[in-house]
């Protein structure tokens, strides 16, 4: 299958680009600085550069028009800005959403964050906006009739070892995991098809990943 990935140079996303590519799968990873294509060939991955913060939805879908499927792991990253919150993680993933419409795709797999619906409505600190942003986003596209949803939220991400060992539930409470895992996860989903309307946390757990995929239906 050819996957789309939003934020392509991000470490989830080249973890689930090198994924794909050895289960032979063909992955494409957007991104907005053109330097950034090397490293994405060396995973496996055809790069497309647009700068989904800024560019019209129209280009966005011509850049993935074709894929079977797309993925939100893009972000404003550390350090960024409230605003950039706004921007990006919530206004990049609704414009993904609307370029997957435009260009015909139904499969979308959005990264989100755990307990973004239990942030401050009214704290100007910059992650209980990035929290906002990301709830917002999450809503937008579970409200969508024509795309097939999934919303991953994973906890507090690390960069160790991937265990393959996770809970994914609806109830799981906050915890971490590292980055390598939710790649895991998300190849999972993508390549079976499941999780399909399905809103879940994800930290480590005792589960592997297949069967904790294969019990969302």
């Amino acid at each position: 299958m050819i996957v789309a990935i939003a934020g392509g140079h991000g470490k989830i996303a080249q973890l689930l680009e090198r994924q794909l590519a050895e289960q032979g799968h063909e992955p494409i990873g957007l991104v907005r600085n053109a330097d950034h294509l090397a490293d994405l060939e060396r995973n496996g991955a055809r790069g497309e550069v647009v700068d989904l913060e800024h560019a019209p939805t129209e280009d966005v879908a011509a850049a993935i028009r074709g894929a079977d499927a797309v993925v939100f792991a893009a972000g404003a990253g550390p350090g960024s800005s409230a605003d950039r919150k706004d921007s990006m993680d919530r206004d990049g993933a609704i414009k993904l959403a609307d370029a997957a419409e435009q260009a015909g795709i139904r499969r979308y797999v959005m990264v989100s964050a755990i307990g973004a619906d239990d942030a401050d409505p009214d704290s100007d600190d910059v992650f209980q906006v990035y929290l906002r942003a990301k709830a917002d986003a999450d809503r937008d596209v579970r409200g969508r009739v024509g795309l097939d949803w999934t919303v991953v939220r994973p906890g507090a991400l690390t960069d160790d070892d991937g265990t393959g060992l996770v809970e994914l539930t609806e109830e799981a409470e906050r915890g971490s995991v590292a980055r390598a895992d939710v790649a895991s996860v998300l190849a999972a989903l993508l390549t079976t098809g499941a999780g399909v309307g399905r809103q879940v946390n994800l930290v480590g757990g005792k589960v592997p990943v297949a069967e904790a995929v294969a019990a969302l239906g």
